[in-house]
């Protein structure tokens, strides 16, 4: 229930946002009512509208440079002394709050299966082609397992842009990628040819695999995405690198959907393995 919410909320928050802005800018009046009202929408509108048309691999977790103007559109509002204003400024206040602090951020994860030092389990995908793959039959000397959650999620594809411009270094480490997502396979197909490169674009089969390493985030999915062809269910971002002999030598499971490391921290973990 409480993903479902969750769900629900990240879609109605943007569009509450957008719907206060237009109409603020429909019976536009400069005063302190219009300055507050639109010191409240644009943070919102402006950040979600930015995450599709310029998408960013990661944020800051606060998002200071949104949240001020925000506090200081509310305190404008209560300057105005006109409720309408300062309920509608404070439901956008909340609001970006709660994702911040809520939405964004996961419940604590099961680490138990993915630590350091331990073995991975078989793992068995499809590729784009609908052909089944094991991750232990790769003989590479490390191999790098990225979940995300699919190609509507602009940070993941993002994050898959930076990891695709390194393929050079990663070759030259003789390092495997696998980039693994639970979407439909013409998804994963079209993200293959985008890309073009020789990493392998994997399909976990109704997250069976996820379920398995517990990084299976039921009804993460927006609300209204499911139109587009995704299933409700989706995978906590996680990457996962292992050695030859599939010992994990780094792991991170991020609480924050917004807070990923960067292919440089990959690239250290490498080198420092190397022998």
């Amino acid at each position: 229930m409480k993903n479902l919410l969750k769900s629900t909320f990240v879609t109605l928050l943007p569009t509450v946002a957008l719907i206060i802005l237009i109409r603020t800018l429909i019976l536009f009046q400069l005063n302190n009512k219009t300055i507050s009202l639109l010191l409240s929408s644009i943070p919102i509108v402006l950040f979600f509208s930015l995450l599709f048309i310029k998408p960013v691999a990661r944020t800051s977790p606060n998002l200071i440079g949104y949240t001020t103007p925000m506090f200081i559109g509310f305190f404008f509002a209560l300057y105005t002394k006109d409720i309408t204003t300062i309920i509608a400024s404070a439901i956008l206040v909340l609001g970006w709050l709660t994702y911040l602090f809520w939405y964004s951020k996961f419940e604590k994860r099961n680490t138990h299966i993915i630590q350091v030092g331990k073995t991975l389990p078989e793992l068995i995908f499809d590729t784009s082609d609908k052909e089944e793959t094991s991750i232990t039959d790769y003989q590479s000397d490390f191999k790098v397992l990225l979940f995300y959650r699919g190609n509507w999620c602009p940070l993941c594809m993002a994050q898959i842009k930076e990891i695709a411009n390194e393929y050079k270094e990663l070759t030259k480490r003789n390092t495997e990628v696998f980039l693994i997502s639970s979407q439909p396979h013409h998804f994963t197909e079209s993200l293959a040819k985008k890309h073009n490169v020789p990493f392998h674009f994997l399909v976990d089969i109704e997250n069976k695999n996820a379920d398995k390493l517990q990084l299976l985030h039921k009804n993460g999915l927006p609300m209204g995405f499911q139109v587009l062809g995704y299933e409700s269910d989706v995978v906590l971002p996680t990457v996962i690198i292992t050695d030859k002999t599939n010992k994990i030598i780094y792991a991170d499971l991020t609480d924050n959907y917004r807070v990923r490391p960067e292919p440089a921290t990959f690239l250290k973990i490498i080198d420092e393995h190397i022998s």
